[in-house]
C-alpha cells in the first residue's frame, strides 16, 4: 500500500475517532430524569414544549398534586387503591376525567366537594382554591397528556418565590400536619427548614443515594426546581 493511501486512511480514522469523541447526551432545558417527560399513554403525547402562561401541563402541574393529594399509600396508590381507584398515571386518572367538561368529571367533582367525602378525606387538608382552578382548567383545556420547559428561573430562589410554591404542590400532600409522610411535615417554614438543614430535602429531590426519592410516584422535579431548592439552601434557608 503506498505512502499516500495510508496517510488517506490514517486521516479517515482520526477524524471518526474525534466525531465519537464529541457526542455528549442531549440535554433537554428544564428536564431532570424523568421530570421533563410525559407519563403514561394516550390521550395526548407527552411532549415537552416551551411553556405556556395560558396552559395547563399533566406533568409539570397536575400529576404532582394528584401524586402527593391522591395516589399516596393508604388512599389511591397502586396498593391500596381505595374505593378500586387508582390515581397513578395518566392513563387511570382519565378513567374519571371527561375531556373539556371540570364540572362532568368525577375527579374534579370529588375534589370540590365540601362534605366528609371529599378529596382528600378530612382530616387533610382540602386542595387550595387555587390548585382546585389549575385542575379545572386542566380538564377544559382538554386533559391533555402534556408536559413543558423553561417555566422556571433558577435565579428565583427565595423561600416565598420558589420554594413554597414547590413544596405545596409536590410534597405537601404527604407531608402535613394530618398526615406527616415520614414523620416530616413540609406544610411550614419550619418544618422545610428542618430537612433542609439535615440533608434529607435536597438528598429526596435529587434522587441522592441513601435517600428515598421525592416526589413519591411523580416524576423526579427538572433540574431547574432541584437548582432553585438547593441555591435555597446555599444562600442559608431564609423565610423570604
Amino acid at each position: 500500500m503506498n505512502r499516500k493511501i495510508l496517510q488517506g486512511f490514517s486521516l479517515l480514522l482520526a477524524g471518526l475517532l474525534l466525531l465519537n469523541a464529541c457526542r455528549h447526551e442531549i440535554l433537554y432545558p428544564g428536564g431532570g430524569g424523568t421530570g421533563g417527560t410525559g407519563g403514561g399513554t394516550g390521550g395526548g403525547t407527552g411532549s415537552t414544549n416551551t411553556c405556556s402562561p395560558d396552559s395547563v401541563y399533566f406533568v409539570n402541574d397536575i400529576m404532582p398534586l394528584i401524586a402527593s393529594n391522591c395516589a399516596m399509600s393508604g388512599c389511591h396508590d397502586a396498593i391500596t387503591h381505595e374505593d378500586g381507584v387508582d390515581l397513578t398515571s395518566y392513563t387511570k386518572i382519565m378513567k374519571y376525567v371527561s375531556p373539556g367538561n371540570a364540572s362532568g368529571s368525577k375527579l374534579y367533582k370529588e375534589i370540590i366537594r365540601t362534605d366528609g367525602d371529599r378529596m382528600p378525606p378530612p382530616p387533610m387538608p382540602p386542595f387550595t382554591t387555587a390548585q382546585k382552578t389549575l385542575i379545572q382548567k386542566w380538564i377544559n383545556q382538554g386533559a391533555k397528556n402534556n408536559s413543558c420547559a423553561g417555566r422556571c428561573d433558577t435565579t428565583v430562589f427565595t423561600y416565598s418565590g420558589a420554594v413554597k410554591p414547590l413544596m405545596d404542590n409536590k410534597c405537601v400532600g404527604c407531608h402535613n400536619p394530618a398526615n406527616p409522610g415520614g414523620n416530616i411535615d413540609l406544610s411550614t417554614y419550619n418544618g422545610v427548614k428542618l430537612v433542609a438543614l439535615n440533608g434529607k430535602l435536597y438528598g429526596s429531590v435529587a434522587h441522592q443515594p441513601g435517600y428515598s426519592p421525592m416526589p413519591q410516584g411523580a416524576a423526579k422535579m427538572p433540574d431547574c426546581e432541584i437548582i432553585q431548592i438547593q441555591k435555597w439552601i446555599t444562600a442559608g434557608t431564609l423565610n423570604n
